[in-house]
């Protein structure tokens, strides 16, 4: 029996009532306690990331696993799997959405293939809000009620999708040879995904989307020149630095991404109304969580790339990010050709004029306070 037949006739709240009842009848007058015991087995929750056992995004996909259990005292159990254990880094939605998944943890660009409307919902143009802006724009600004409409309506898929984490800008990448100018990266083959590819194509890149997995011995056999990961831990810990010196951080290509939640919408809708809340309400608690613990690593790690490993940090040249914004200026009004993509692109105009006028004004330049304090540490 498929998967989401199987699903659809098994109701796992049911299930565990039922089974409770049942063993009650049969357990009278000389297995009393046995009911109690099987009221107490844990449901197990299957889910699968889109990361490497060894990436320090599967770590913060545990903190999440750690939060649901202790919340749910026991009775949801989380099977955390890495990327390649049921199914590909980019094929986590299907395996959800047919079942096979409860849930998975990603990146909406991984299925940008599926819907190019995905890449808005952390992989979009840069209006000039901030990562923290952009997830505020899901929770409070309309962003969550058009991810279910992608989801479900447009796409008829049988998934619920949340969002967490608000990712410090992605770095340009590595390359083996310095960026000075827009001329240099004319006819590279780099590794990026979603609608950051369209861009740096269109800025005279020749672009692979791959796993992060495979990026490095892409890179050893010379598929790819230079590539963008998501961050100094990650990277180090897949072995940029042992294929490319030259990191280059502040890019506009990917600047404001988060994590994606996936749950199946039988599985979800099945549990009792305090385990729902527990997963949902989970990933707004994992996203601070999550934060910190970037924050500190991601800080780290960078200082043994360039203490340890030789690399070099540079910011990405102006006109490099010049152009970026020019060709996110050229694909807008291709996206704005389909109706949920406008409305959504206008949606996201309208909170960032808003809010990031507030955020902006409100702000102190912090460089200058760290510049008085830590002197000759950076150079803009």
């Amino acid at each position: 029996m498929p998967a989401k037949e199987s699903r659809a006739k098994v109701n796992r709240r049911s299930f565990l009532k039922t089974g409770v009842i049942g063993g009650g009848a049969a357990a009278t007058g000389s297995l009393l306690a046995a009911p109690a015991v099987l009221a107490q087995a844990p449901l197990v929750m299957k889910m699968q990331t889109s990361w490497p056992a060894s990436d320090i995004w599967q770590t913060m996909a545990q903190h999440y696993v750690e939060r649901v259990e202790a919340m749910s005292g026991g009775r949801l159990k989380i099977d955390l799997l890495p990327a390649g254990a049921v199914v590909g880094a980019f094929q986590v939605i299907d395996a959800v959405n047919d079942g096979v998944l409860d849930a998975s943890h990603s990146v909406s660009a991984y299925w940008y293939g599926k819907n190019k409307a995905a890449s808005l919902f952390g992989t979009g143009p840069v209006f000039g809000g901030s990562p923290t802006t952009m997830l505020s724009w899901f929770y409070a600004g309309g962003g969550e009620e058009f991810f279910r409409e992608l989801l479900q309506d447009v796409m008829g898929m049988n998934v619920v999708g949340l969002m967490a984490f608000p990712m410090p800008a992605q770095p340009f990448g590595w390359f083996k040879n310095e960026v000075t100018a827009l001329s240099d990266i004319q006819g590279m083959k780099y590794r990026t995904v979603g609608l950051a590819a369209d861009v740096m194509q269109s800025m005279g890149m020749s672009v692979a989307q791959l796993p992060g997995g495979e990026i490095v011995p892409a890179m050893e056999r010379g598929v790819i020149d230079a590539f963008e990961f998501n961050n100094p831990s990650s990277d180090m810990r897949f072995g940029a630095q042992d294929v490319a010196k030259n990191y280059y951080l502040a890019s506009y290509h990917q600047a404001q991404e988060t994590f994606e939640f996936l749950f199946n919408r039988d599985f979800l809708e099945d549990l009792e109304p305090d385990l729902q809340a527990i997963l949902r309400h989970g990933v707004e608690a994992v996203s601070t969580a999550n934060t910190a613990f970037a924050l500190d690593n991601y800080s780290s790690d960078l200082q043994k790339l360039t203490a340890e490993n030789g690399v070099v940090v540079h910011r990405t040249p102006a006109d490099v990010q010049q152009a970026q914004i020019d060709a996110w200026d050229q694909l807008i009004p291709q996206l704005e050709s389909d109706d949920l993509m406008k409305r959504i692109l206008d949606s996201q105009r309208q909170w960032v004029e808003r809010v990031t006028y507030y955020e902006l004004m409100n702000a102190p330049d912090y460089t200058r306070a760290y510049q008085h304090y830590f002197p000759n540490k950076i150079s803009l």
